[in-house]
């Protein structure tokens, strides 16, 4: 009876982990789509052009006057308070350059969404 007992739990364990892993990379692909959209975005001189004033891998000409876009997971571990400074900026520091795009409209929320997905990879 045990044998029978330990086989089912082992099967239904197998049975999780696999159907987990089939899910996984349908979720990643998403998630790069949107990283992508977002990275065009930041670099659109009409919406975000973000590297005028960060500087981060791969940036071409990129400005110097606000911080670099790097290790964004370890300087915002919660991607919603990542999302906010995005949003708008002053909020957290109201001397701050960096303009409310949110706010202000420059950006939509789908829009915002991605460049915040985008910059979390960073």
């Amino acid at each position: 009876m045990r044998k029978t007992a330990k086989l089912v739990i082992a099967a239904s364990t197998v049975a999780t982990l696999l159907s987990a892993m089939a899910l996984a990379p349908q979720v990643v692909v998403a998630d790069e789509a949107l990283a992508a959209e977002g990275k065009k975005i930041a670099e659109n001189r009409k919406k975000g052009n973000c590297f005028t004033c960060h500087n981060y891998e791969g940036a071409h000409l990129a400005g110097n006057i606000a911080p670099p876009l790097v290790s964004m997971k370890d300087r915002f571990p919660d991607k919603a308070k990542l999302r906010a400074q995005i949003w708008d900026a002053t909020a957290a520091n109201p001397a701050t350059m960096m303009p409310p795009f949110g706010r202000h409209e420059v950006l939509t929320e789908k829009e915002i969404d991605a460049i915040t997905e985008w910059v979390y990879t960073l």
